[in-house]
């Protein structure tokens, strides 16, 4: 597996992806270009780049997921909090929460996650 990274264009991509898989690469072309004005070469490039990394996999030019976009995310969120807080999620809420006011709603989810996890989940 290549480097779990994508940038904001790649992520687009891969959004496609994961809102419309299984789906052919024909499909993913016509799509890539409405919403990129991409031509095929680049979607193909991008799309082998992101099988590369092991988070798509095209196989006989059907394009699906081999990671949900949601395990994608909890991988990058992992990667930031260990390399940027030394792992630490209470240091990096502190810093988040410094500049960022929750609201009421975000805080009672924040807690029923906390609760949920400290009963196993």
């Amino acid at each position: 597996m290549g480097e779990l990274q994508m940038g904001a264009i790649e992520s687009k991509f891969a959004d496609i992806i994961w809102q419309n898989e299984p789906i052919t690469t024909a499909e993913l072309v016509v799509r890539s270009e409405e919403a990129f004005r991409w031509k095929k070469t680049t979607t193909y490039t991008v799309l082998k780049r992101l099988c590369e990394k092991g988070i798509f996999q095209n196989n006989k030019g059907t394009v699906t997921s081999l990671m949900s976009r949601q395990d994608f995310y909890s991988v990058q969120s992992e990667n930031f909090v260990k390399e940027t807080f030394d792992g630490s999620l209470p240091a990096f809420f502190a810093a988040f929460t410094a500049r960022n006011e929750l609201t009421p709603e975000e805080i009672a989810e924040l807690r029923k996650l906390i609760d949920s996890y400290g009963e196993g989940r």
